[in-house]
């Protein structure tokens, strides 16, 4: 389903990221639909209320008691005329309004007002995203119901990297999409927390070199997408993966397996947890702080590993109220498939394992087709080959009946 015919009110707040809300907007009318924008007082310091105006074909609102439109109580009209209301870029300091309940600008009257549903796209300097006031605000609003499209990693504005970015426009569109594909009913996982570990791990030698593996990342992205589709609030823990990330999830990127572990503990508590990721075994016991080079005999160094975190493990094995109601192992073998995962499965203390062997020329790892194994500790069910997208389609439609049968 597209937005045709749908009438969209974009909020868009004070950010350097307030410029895509032209190229969203752009976007949305291509699709079909129409825009009403309200900027904030700091929103108009980076985007032209004339140009915003100009592209939507009326007026961009700002002012609370203008007294035209008060006389008709227009951000009631305004908020519940809608069939959905998007905040693009939302700062940190909107989303603290909007998780308070505070009605303090034609804006946020608005989100307080509406009945609309709400999508917000979060934009903000990393270590503003990762203080603990924003995570407390952004779980509010989860709880109240806001439905989140990013944010992604990369370069930011202030000259740093992290999670913070705005996701791109096309991601915010496709985001709009999803919502009204799938209608105004609830959808089967409205409301999960779930977690999701993809990507290989990198476990550094020194600083140029690293022990890693040959996962995408596809599976996991696949696994996160079907299960926001379903309406699930996934929290997407990556490795360094090649495959794109994945769109409508809080993105976690991170390098090592002590890294994983740490950012899967943050992200609890969940309804359930999937590990999709490639963990390296082991790691260097003290990596090099400078380059090891070549000894000129050709001697290759003594390097000494110690065991990663089994996290998979840690998780499973956590206690009640602190474990995730469901823990979903990823084993990759490269023979004897079933011993080797009901080994796992048994060794991990999971509640199900999906197994796929990885032998060479199996082109599993990388690839988009797969074959697997599904356990669930008290039978064995082969789902054939099959492309990565349908597996997690599959995986998906599992999870929401386990929840719907309130196992």
């Amino acid at each position: 389903m597209s937005v045709a015919g749908k009438h969209i009110l974009l909020i868009v707040s004070g950010g350097i990221a307030a410029y895509k809300a032209i190229t969203l907007i752009r976007l949305i009318q291509k699709a079909g639909g129409t825009v009403q924008v309200i900027l904030t007082e700091g929103a108009k310091q980076f985007v032209s209320p004339l140009t915003i105006s100009t592209l939507c074909g009326r007026p961009a609102l700002s002012d609370l008691f203008d007294l035209t439109r008060e006389a008709e109580i227009g951000h009631i009209e305004l908020s519940r005329s809608a069939d959905l209301v998007v905040v693009a870029p939302a700062t940190a300091h909107i989303l603290a309004r909007m998780a308070n309940g505070l009605a303090d600008d034609l804006a946020t009257t608005c989100l307080l007002a509406t009945i609309t549903p709400v999508l917000a796209a979060p934009a903000m300097n990393v270590r503003m995203w990762e203080a603990p006031s924003t995570r407390r605000n952004i779980e509010t609003l989860r709880r109240d119901g806001i439905a989140l499209v990013g944010p992604e990693d990369g370069d930011m504005a202030c000259g740093e990297f992290g999670t913070g970015r705005m996701a791109e426009p096309e991601d915010i569109l496709a985001a709009i999409t999803d919502h009204f594909a799938h209608g105004k009913g609830p959808r089967p996982l409205e409301g999960r927390t779930i977690i999701v570990t993809s990507g290989p791990t990198r476990e550094p030698i020194d600083p140029v070199r690293y022990i890693s593996n040959a996962s995408s990342g596809r599976q996991g992205t696949a696994i996160a997408e079907a299960l926001a589709s379903h309406g699930a609030i996934v929290k997407f823990v990556t490795g360094p993966a090649e495959f794109a990330k994945p769109r409508g999830c809080e993105i976690f990127p991170v390098e090592t397996a002590v890294e994983m572990e740490g950012a899967v503990i943050a992200a609890l508590p969940a309804d359930a947890a999937i590990f999709t990721a490639a963990v390296a075994d082991w790691r260097i016991a003290a990596p090099s702080d400078a380059k090891l080079k070549k000894d000129v005999s050709g001697t290759a160094p003594e390097l000494d590993f110690v065991a990663n975190p089994d996290i998979l493990a840690t998780v499973s094995h956590l206690p009640a109220g602190e474990r995730p109601a469901l823990v979903i192992g990823f084993a990759a073998e490269t023979g004897n498939l079933e011993t080797h995962a009901r080994n796992k499965l048994a060794r991990k203390g999971c509640d199900w394992l999906l197994a796929n062997d990885v032998s060479p020329g199996s082109g599993v790892f990388g690839g988009p087709d797969t074959r697997i194994l599904f356990l669930d500790g008290t039978a064995t069910d082969d789902w054939g080959p099959q492309s990565k997208t349908a597996v997690a389609e599959k995986l998906a439609d599992r999870i929401a009946k386990h929840f719907a049968a309130g196992s």
